[in-house]
């Protein structure tokens, strides 16, 4: 089975949409098609993400329902220690996070719709992809 990081953005998507690759994504990993790897850092960014007013306005879940859907999402999660930063100055140094948990859990693919902002690190994985949804779901 693949490990993957799926960045928050693929999670908000996924609550907002009702359809789409950003819901399949997080589909596939609720049957066990994918690995999801998690570390404290994310889980914090989902839960402040999701909490947000302008997000919960958007989806058509009721706010328990996004945090029944996310504590699902969770135990399917491997748990990952970080460490060791690795810094890979990404353009949006948040997101540094992502590729440190990447490289930890020895993830397959960070799964993002930002694309541009992890491509262009000075440090980089050569065996780590960094994908779109869709992208993921066509088997790369």
């Amino acid at each position: 089975m693949n490990k993957i990081v799926v960045d928050t953005c693929v999670v908000i998507s996924g609550l907002i949409g009702e359809s789409g690759a950003s819901r399949e994504v997080l589909r596939q990993c609720l049957k066990g098609h994918y690995q999801p790897l998690m570390s404290n850092a994310l889980f914090l960014e989902y839960e402040d993400v999701s909490a947000r007013p302008r997000v919960q306005k958007l989806c058509p879940l009721t706010p328990q329902e996004i945090n029944e859907l996310l504590a699902a999402f969770y135990r399917v999660c491997q748990w990952v220690p970080i460490y060791y930063l690795w810094r890979p100055n990404l353009i949006d140094e948040g997101d540094n996070f992502l590729v440190e948990l990447a490289v930890a859990g020895n993830a397959h693919a960070i799964v993002t719709n930002n694309i541009k902002d992890l491509k262009n690190a000075e440090l980089s994985f050569e065996n780590l992809l960094i994908l779109k949804p869709e992208q993921l779901l066509r088997g790369n």
